[in-house]
């Protein structure tokens, strides 16, 4: 039996989910499961909240503007949320779109923007970002929501740093070494396992005063992602996914 069902919707829904719970759809919710997909009453869709698990629930109408969904049984428990914290310098809309939703994907657990010298974008939409790790989730079998943190500034990030944490620094300014060498090093390095961050930097770089600053950090790994430069949503998915293969949950 496959491990997720990809065939029924899947939906998040901001409200307690439990045996026979009655959870009302917002107006947005109910429109899109009645009039665009045109789903009637008692059809059967997936529901969780991030919290309390999956639920298999039935859609009951309430007039045409209005629904609700009926829990009738958990059909998987609630994940543990890993914990891998994303910091990227902020993108234009689409691309910053694609990148929230591939972080989600990779089992992000924390996005934090973060303001650098080179950063081109420093209005950060958070609804926006919510939605697309909302949508990457439902899309994806994920049960655990990540946090969305406000946008801070570099300075402060750093000021208030936990050095049980591994800050894993990408630098396209770094010499190209073996990533996966490097990862290696830092995990034979570390007694126990370690809580994870992964930092990527805005399309201009990092300016040099940043990187000094960056360097001086107790729990930091500067890592190149090899021998030609990515775009800033490139490179994300590039990080996550070595770091989720080396050091993260990818490992058996």
């Amino acid at each position: 039996m496959a491990r997720y069902d990809f065939t029924t919707r899947r939906l998040y829904v901001d409200a307690p989910l439990a045996p026979d719970a009655r959870v009302e759809l917002d107006r947005p919710q109910a429109h899109y499961l009645c009039n665009v997909l045109r789903l009637g009453e008692g059809a059967e869709l997936l529901a969780f909240n991030g919290r309390d698990g999956e639920w298999r629930v039935a859609l009951t109408l309430q007039g045409r503007k209005s629904a609700a969904l009926l829990a009738k049984k958990m059909v998987r428990p609630q994940e543990v949320r890993g914990d891998l914290h994303y910091f990227f310098a902020p993108l234009k809309h689409a691309r910053q779109d694609y990148m929230v939703q591939k972080a989600v994907e990779m089992g992000a657990s924390l996005l934090q923007p973060v303001l650098t010298r080179h950063t081109h974008a420093d209005r950060i939409n958070e609804a926006r970002m919510r939605a697309n790790a909302i949508e990457a989730a439902e899309q994806c079998g994920i049960l655990a929501l990540p946090q969305v943190a406000s946008p801070t500034r570099l300075e402060a990030l750093l000021a208030a740093w936990q050095p049980e944490r591994l800050l894993i620094f990408c630098d396209e300014d770094a010499d190209a070494v073996d990533c996966i060498g490097a990862l290696q090093a830092a995990q034979a390095a570390s007694a126990a396992h370690r809580p994870l961050a992964v930092l990527i930097g805005p399309e201009g770089g990092f300016d040099q005063s940043e990187r000094e600053m960056l360097m001086r950090q107790p729990s930091i790994l500067r890592l190149s992602l090899g021998p030609r430069i990515l775009r800033a949503d490139t490179a994300a998915v590039a990080a996550l996914a070595l770091v989720q293969a080396v050091l993260g949950d990818w490992r058996v």
